[in-house]
């Protein structure tokens, strides 16, 4: 691939006025993409903080077959590459002077970039985390299903809300600062959430879905407090949060897990959400 043929911006309605058509042609497997430049269609490219958002298409005979972003501060998130476009596109950044702290792409492609990064820069490269992406099949309620209800959360549950995400964000590893003050900030706040409560009313777990854009429905994150988990709570709430899914007229309702969780994995599987593609995440040390 000629380097001519990767176009950079960084200015949002241009990139999806290039990109935009092929992002919806697979919104399953382009479910990241398409909710991320979502909410900086609405709520602006610093919803992600402060700082230019660099965009990107790869074109091969004046027909979009891949699309990449930076956020500020963040690493790169692209679409599927041969071997031969992730070299391409890692020497193009470098030489405009762009830095790379990780890659997150399905596994190929981030083994692909993580490669030719480290061959252009000479920085090592190490694996954080590989995940699944389901999709929603057949949606099968488990048996025995627990008892109790799903809740859509109203503005009285934030504070519960908040102390939910941030436990979550450190089961799974992740850095953040969840508070009043940085909440809209965060990839948690978009989403519309639904406690699982027990008959008398106690919330033992949520449920997170993103908006529907290109027909996909994201579910993500999630979480049952550890000490109320093996009772059925996360299958029951995730069942509750895909059925309104379908309700809505999403064509595909799908969601991430850690592949090296067998747990999580097994009751995703039960439900009826099927392994379509594993992704990575690569460090650049």
């Amino acid at each position: 691939m000629r380097p001519d043929d990767c176009h950079l911006t960084e200015d949002l309605d241009d990139f999806l006025a290039g990109a935009g058509a092929f992002l919806r042609s697979r919104p399953a497997l382009h479910t990241t993409q398409l909710t991320t430049t979502e909410k900086m269609r609405t709520e602006g490219t610093r919803a992600y903080g402060p700082g230019p958002v660099l965009f990107g298409r790869l074109e091969r005979a004046g027909e979009v077959n891949a699309a990449f972003y930076r956020l500020p501060g963040r690493g790169l998130s692209v679409t599927a590459l041969t071997p031969e476009q992730a070299d391409t596109l890692a020497a193009r950044l470098l030489a405009l002077g762009h830095t790379v702290p990780y890659v997150s792409a399905d596994h190929d492609t981030a083994v692909a970039f993580a490669e030719a990064w480290q061959r252009h820069t000479g920085v090592t490269t190490s694996l954080r985390v590989r995940l699944c992406l389901h999709r929603l099949g057949t949606l099968t309620p488990q048996e025995p299903f627990p008892e109790g209800q799903g809740r859509r959360l109203g503005d009285q549950d934030h504070e519960h809300l908040m102390r939910w995400c941030r436990e979550f964000a450190s089961d799974v590893g992740e850095t953040v600062t969840i508070d009043a003050d940085s909440w809209s900030g965060t990839r948690f706040a978009e989403k519309r959430y639904t406690f699982w409560e027990t008959p008398d009313g106690t919330p033992v777990s949520m449920a997170g879905v993103n908006p529907m854009v290109g027909g996909q429905i994201r579910v993500d994150p999630v979480y049952t407090p550890a000490h109320l988990r093996g009772r059925g709570y996360a299958g029951a709430v995730t069942v509750e949060v895909s059925r309104a899914a379908l309700a809505a007229g999403a064509t595909d309702v799908v969601l991430f897990t850690n592949a090296a969780n067998p747990t999580s994995n097994a009751l995703y599987r039960r439900l009826g959400y099927v392994p379509i593609a594993y992704f990575a995440v690569y460090d650049f040390a």
